[in-house]
């Protein structure tokens, strides 16, 4: 018998009752991380291509990009999964609320990404009228960079998910309120806070470049949007206080883990996206 069997502590590592010695759980998001390595490879592969050998007619990629945003979009990303280490890290050592602030850190990360993306393809779609049919490059541009922004998407829901399961009480079946319901209400006022957070972030963004910009005039204009958004920030201090013993702790640092292993391949994607696409006119 191990160590480990024998003092009663979990080997995150290592799983004797499977045949490779890997928890299932991690060998199939390993499996399926390797077919998305080609799926993206195919993507960037086509992209890279046309912008090698640009038919006539092709939009300059320098007069289009802002570099500074992607960088900072690329730096929050990047800082997602630090947060994302550190989450795995916490549970493993069953530190429950570092679990939490360091997910909720990561899903805030991702949210910033998400909205730089959304302000990105405004801006290209009305100023540079770059569409999915403007061009080649614009089809294959957005075909990419759109594909890794749903990954992050649903890496932003997962996390979301995972969140709030770490709220689930240890005596779930005797709670007088149902677990179920009371998750269903933390999913709602969570998509509240991320559709009005999006929103009121991308149109600030907007704003600010408008002559004459002031915050007094936006609140005014984005009033109900800022108090949805406010309310539902409230909401989800509300939902996340402690509320006694929960059925989630170092027993499930396979999922979290497992989540880890798919954020950080989410952003590995996109350091490669980040020069490839954004500077290879300059290298």
């Amino acid at each position: 018998m191990s160590s480990h069997s024998a003092s009663g502590a979990i080997d995150h590592h290592h799983d004797a009752t499977t045949s490779t010695g890997i928890p299932n759980k991690k060998l199939f998001m390993w499996t399926f991380l390797a077919s998305d390595c080609m799926f993206f490879g195919a993507l960037i592969s086509m992209h890279v291509i046309y912008r090698i050998h640009p038919p006539a007619g092709s939009p300059d990629p320098r007069s289009i990009f802002s570099i500074e945003l992607t960088s900072f979009s690329t730096f929050i990303l990047l800082m997602s999964s630090l947060l994302m280490a550190l989450a795995v890290n916490a549970i493993q050592k069953g530190k429950l609320r570092s679990t939490r602030n360091n997910l909720l850190g990561t899903i805030f990360f991702g949210l910033i990404f998400l909205a730089c993306q959304v302000y990105e393809f405004e801006h290209f779609v009305h100023e540079k009228h770059l569409t999915l049919s403007s061009s080649i490059f614009g089809s294959t541009f957005y075909t990419l960079t759109g594909t890794h922004g749903c990954h992050v998407a649903i890496g932003v829901l997962w996390l979301i998910l995972m969140y709030i399961r770490t709220f689930k009480p240890a005596d779930a079946d005797q709670s007088r309120r149902p677990w179920f319901v009371m998750s269903i209400v933390h999913l709602v006022v969570f998509a509240v806070a991320v559709v009005f957070g999006v929103h009121v972030v991308v149109e600030f963004a907007h704003q600010m470049q408008a002559p004459g910009f002031s915050a007094g005039q936006f609140l005014s204009t984005h009033l109900l949007s800022s108090i949805a958004f406010a309310a539902s920030l409230a909401g989800l201090l509300f939902l996340g206080r402690s509320r006694g013993p929960v059925d989630f702790g170092e027993a499930n640092a396979i999922d979290v883990e497992s989540m880890g292993l798919y954020w950080h391949f989410v952003d590995i994607v996109w350091i490669i996206i980040f020069p490839v696409v954004y500077l290879l006119e300059y290298l």
